[in-house]
């Protein structure tokens, strides 16, 4: 077994890094801050990632994407990873799933999207709908040749600064084993649309400046033509396309763990007590290794599952492994660095503590531990008839 990365798989880690360190690590202290990107920042970064040639850099060639299979991406989110969510998003990696549109659905809002001319955004979530997608209220009525969307959605990542949503909503029922299930059906809606309002939640202490919105729809009527994929499939079109987030997450927290832990080494070899550096007493030391170790199974994990749906045999384990783990392994990592600082990791003017606070919603969105923890267990015990 092979893991050593190939020489295009280092240009591709070097370029990013080279980024990520000249462009968006010198911003990170002020939209932390001020909890807001400015304008003219947003434009310049997705400027320069354009020209980079980092833009849209999951999406295929033939799309005018980055063409890169799940492996270097995984390598990019990691690279990626370590800067401020606010930012590094800005390097725009347009969602998997619009590579369902079909006919005018493709120009309009997926070649725009990998140009960076158009910006989407993701709603599923609800008050009331959270990881039990399925029991989503939204709903989609038929009414001729449009949809009329009614409903509410929440914690909606940057649609203040998105131009349209992939929406999903509830468009009909079906009878299962365990009761009535609701069919949900995916949308490709403007967010100028008439009956479409988007306002900014409320502040976050994690990833400040990268803003989640709510998202009302009264009225909306959406022509036939911007249903994505068929009517009632929209379940299964969540599960072809989104089930990669997980390992975005993965890997943007194995890339956050190894910053943290590179700078906490840097503090514990320089930080002098009792006349010697704090690094050479085991109370500090120790840590440091698990941090270590931590972070190297947590990369395998990611990397091993990006293989694996480079392969076309990734399960739903698999990724759910890769995320659980490497979610809860950033948190553990931040939460020792703070320990290793001491008070001074808790002092605005390092940034140890927002790592520490940024750390804690990976274990939250695109699936929480407990969700994972179930996907891991029921595929161990459904061959078993359990």
């Amino acid at each position: 077994m092979d893991f050593q990365l190939d020489d295009e798989q280092l240009s591709i880690v070097r370029t990013v890094q080279a980024f990520v360190t000249k462009e968006l690590y010198p911003h990170e202290d002020e939209v932390d801050r001020k909890g807001e990107v400015p304008p003219e920042l947003v434009e310049s970064i997705r400027d320069k990632a354009i020209r980079a040639g980092l833009y849209a850099a999951n999406m295929p060639e033939e799309l005018g994407g980055g063409g890169l299979d799940n492996v270097a991406m995984a390598l990019v989110e990691r690279e990626l990873g370590r800067a401020s969510y606010a930012l590094q998003w800005l390097v725009g990696r347009p969602s998997n799933i619009l590579q369902a549109c079909e006919g005018e659905q493709r120009d309009r809002f997926l070649l725009p999207a990998v140009r960076g001319e158009r910006i989407d955004c993701l709603a599923m979530s609800e008050p009331g709908a959270g990881s039990d997608v399925r029991s989503m209220t939204t709903r989609a009525v038929r009414d001729g040749e449009d949809y009329v969307i009614d409903g509410t959605k929440h914690f909606i990542s940057n649609a203040d600064r998105a131009d349209f949503v992939i929406l999903f909503a509830a468009t009909g029922t079906e009878d299962t084993s365990h009761g009535p299930k609701r069919l949900i059906s995916g949308f490709l809606v403007d967010l100028d649309a008439p009956g479409v309002t988007v306002r900014r939640g409320s502040p976050s202490v994690s990833h400040r400046g990268y803003h989640h919105c709510e998202l009302s729809f009264t009225g909306c009527r959406v022509p036939v033509s911007q249903r994505l994929g068929e009517e009632g499939r929209g379940f299964e079109l969540m599960g072809e396309w989104l089930g990669a987030s997980r390992l975005t997450v993965a890997a943007s927290s194995v890339g956050r763990g190894r910053r943290v832990l590179e700078m906490t080494t840097r503090w514990a070899a320089e930080r002098v007590q009792f006349g010697r550096p704090i690094g050479s007493f085991q109370g500090v030391s120790f840590p440091l290794a698990d941090m270590a170790t931590e972070l190297d199974a947590a990369e395998l994990l990611m990397l091993r599952a990006a293989w694996k749906l480079d392969q076309g045999t990734m399960t739903d384990q698999d990724a759910a492994m890769a995320k659980v783990y490497a979610s809860e392994a950033l948190g553990r990592i931040t939460d020792r660095a703070v320990q290793i600082y001491g008070g001074m990791g808790l002092m605005e003017e390092l940034p140890i503590q927002r790592f520490w606070r940024d750390a804690r919603v990976e274990r939250i969105w695109d699936g929480t531990s407990e969700i994972q923890r179930h996907i891991i267990s029921r595929s161990m015990l459904r061959p078993l008839g359990a």
